[in-house]
């Protein structure tokens, strides 16, 4: 769509410990065949690396039901191809194909801001750094579609207890990456670069929020959002950032994107609401990708996507006034 304007952490396997044998051992192969020709430069280890953390790494998760909907998942070629990630292109279709340049290896997250203990970690270190469940979360986009995907991460306050938040933070920014060699989106200008996002400081720690590094069993694909991204279910996926390098918690509420660039359409907050319509068409209803078809009925939007264990933390509040 285009628009105007420390070590506390458990120990798990590494990608190479979990991929299937047969997968391993041909990276393994590849991998001998770029040393024997080492004296070529370090450009060709950097390309080894980046292909033994290529899509599909299959990623060992424990399923939450608790925090799961039971809904049918979307087909994972819809999930992987149909994407809003417009460093990579404003079409739909554009991530998929253009998101290949991504390089995730190497990539760190500086973690900073009003804390005790700031700190910049690896992905490696992020990966071990607490048990990684697969939770089946309802996503559903301001532009009135939805799916149903099987995320893979963990709750988002267990690196944020690391770091060890002052009394002061109060809110959390996040930042993506934005490179111009890599994401040929950046030339589009339909926002200011980099990409900000920011969650209030009892919305990070609540227990759904989800730091992310994969879906369908295994790493993200580079399309959608990796290495390691947010999900953030009850809200409009926007809110979601992709490809995050810098997370830092601040006194005051942060300058995001999509609320610089057009504040009548997207407010800070932008929990699933079908009682407040985006100015340009209602909330009420979705479509869920995949149903498809003339006589497919759209869904009913639900308050806060069906997630009404977060609504306390809202109590009180104008949501139509804080959309």
């Amino acid at each position: 769509m285009l628009f105007k304007r420390s070590p506390n952490g458990i120990d798990l396997p590494y990608p190479s410990e979990i991929t299937p044998r047969e997968v391993y051992e041909g990276r393994r192969q590849f991998i001998a065949r770029i040393a024997a020709t080492a004296a070529v430069g370090s450009g060709i280890w950097e390309m080894a690396n980046r292909e033994a953390f290529a899509q599909g790494v299959k990623l060992a998760a424990t399923r939450n039901a608790a925090l799961s909907t039971q809904e049918a998942p979307t087909s994972f070629k819809d999930a992987s191809s149909y994407n809003n990630f417009y460093e990579f292109g404003l079409d739909k279709g554009d991530p998929v194909q253009n998101a290949h340049t991504l390089r995730t290896r190497p990539w760190t997250v500086t973690i900073e801001g009003e804390v005790k203990k700031p700190v910049t970690l690896d992905i490696d270190r992020i990966l071990k750094l607490a048990p990684l469940e697969e939770r089946i979360y309802r996503l559903r986009c301001v532009e009135g579609w939805s799916m149903v995907i099987p995320w893979v991460g963990y709750s988002l306050s267990n690196l944020l207890k690391q770091v060890e938040p002052l009394g002061s933070a109060k809110f959390v920014e996040f930042t993506t990456l934005a490179d111009r060699k890599q994401m040929p989106g950046l030339r589009s200008g339909v926002l200011d670069w980099p990409y900000v996002e920011g969650l209030r400081m009892d919305e990070a720690m609540h227990p759904l929020t989800l730091l992310t590094v994969g879906m369908y069993g295994q790493v993200l694909p580079n399309q959608n959002g990796a290495p390691v991204r947010l999900i953030v279910p009850w809200k409009y996926g926007f809110k979601s950032a992709k490809s995050i390098v810098r997370i830092r918690l601040v006194s005051r509420q942060p300058r995001t994107a999509w609320h610089d660039s057009a504040p009548d359409e997207y407010g800070f907050y932008s929990n699933v609401n079908p009682n407040v319509d985006h100015p340009r068409w209602s909330q009420a209803t979705e479509r869920r990708i995949g149903e498809d078809g003339f006589f497919q009925r759209k869904r009913k939007t639900l308050m806060f996507n069906g997630y009404d264990q977060v609504a306390s933390l809202y109590s009180g509040m104008d949501l139509k006034k804080f959309y």
